[in-house]
């Protein structure tokens, strides 16, 4: 989600674990089908201006209201020899609801990691903690919650994913409800860092953006 507060780059190409059952099976990468030279559910590129106009609206109003810490854990706090431990380690993240709170492990991902969900893509983990205190103070009665948690380590590439549920209103006039089923891929290096953080949603980009310009009736769902 912290990705949708950062201004557009250029794709990157890499590898792209798949799934054929469950929310996690999704592609923004090449395509293999076509020799690597089109994206499937690629952002359209108006969708691409409006992220880019909102990130920095949401700069400005964040800067207005001063500086929001966000915290982050040092490598030192815990060790990491499997990837069972880098699990336990992402659940106790997602207790701390790090999607909403900023509160995460950064010390388990790379300095050059990846993050990327349906609207944008973009490297490096100090930019990630950045995007995360322009988006937490907009955030009015956030939850997450962890709903699954699997490794594979059967593939070439190790990696874990977690299946979630978002839901948080935004402190705009509006209160513009966002309400999100998703799934995130977290691949693994040899030394059993996070490279790329990838997020997949159960709806469209543009379902997705479209949300916040939709005024909110009732109490948050459970």
């Amino acid at each position: 989600m912290a990705g949708i507060l950062h201004t557009p780059q250029a794709p990157l190409h890499y590898f792209r674990p798949r799934s054929r059952n469950g929310i996690w099976c999704f592609s923004t990468g090449p395509d293999n089908n076509n020799s690597g030279k089109s994206y499937k559910r690629e952002t359209p590129q108006l969708l691409r201006i409006a992220v880019s106009g909102v990130t920095e609206l949401l700069r400005l109003f964040s800067a207005s209201q001063g500086p929001t810490r966000v915290t982050e854990k040092r490598r030192d706090e815990f060790s990491v020899s499997s990837v069972d431990d880098v699990v336990t380690i992402l659940k106790s993240d997602y207790r701390n609801a790090y999607f909403v709170t900023g509160v995460f492990s950064s010390a388990i991902y790379a300095e050059n990691c990846i993050f990327e969900d349906p609207t944008i893509r973009f490297r490096g983990k100090e930019l990630y903690s950045r995007n995360l205190k322009l988006l937490v103070p907009f955030l009015d009665s956030p939850s997450i919650v962890l709903q699954k948690i699997e490794k594979d380590i059967t593939s070439e590439t190790k990696f874990v994913v977690a299946t979630w549920k978002l839901r948080t209103y935004l402190k705009l006039p509006w209160r513009p409800l966002i309400s999100i089923n998703g799934s995130t891929i977290y691949e693994l290096d040899g030394e059993l860092t996070i490279v790329r953080h990838a997020e997949s949603w159960g709806v469209t980009a543009l379902e997705a953006v479209g949300q916040i310009f939709i005024p909110s009736v009732g109490q948050l769902d459970e």
